[in-house]
């Protein structure tokens, strides 16, 4: 019996496929290469990280505008912090596969 890496799931010798999942039973480039990509955001490796970031910038940026009184519009600053990211994914993409 061959274990499923994605699910757990137990399969036939014979098989190549997970019969619950549909994964890949034997670790190729390819399937390696979809899991890092299934895992970023933005391009960029660890997508939940990321997404932490973003919620911690904006509590941190809420906080400081009602601590001392500013009037922050948070559309900007939400459009120039995607742009950075999205910025810094093609980035990083771009210096993986060189």
């Amino acid at each position: 019996m061959v274990t499923c890496s994605e699910c757990g799931a137990e399969n036939n010798d014979e098989s190549r496929f997970c019969s619950e999942c549909g994964a890949s039973l034997y670790s190729t480039s390819s399937s390696v290469r979809h899991r890092e990509a299934r895992d970023q955001c933005f391009g960029l490796p660890h997508g939940g990280t990321i997404w932490g970031i973003i919620f911690g910038l904006i509590i941190i940026l809420w906080g400081a505008r009602e601590l001392f009184g500013w009037s922050i519009d948070f559309g900007p600053f939400m459009i120039i912090i995607i742009g950075v990211l999205i910025l810094g994914g093609a980035i990083y993409r771009y210096t993986r596969e060189r």
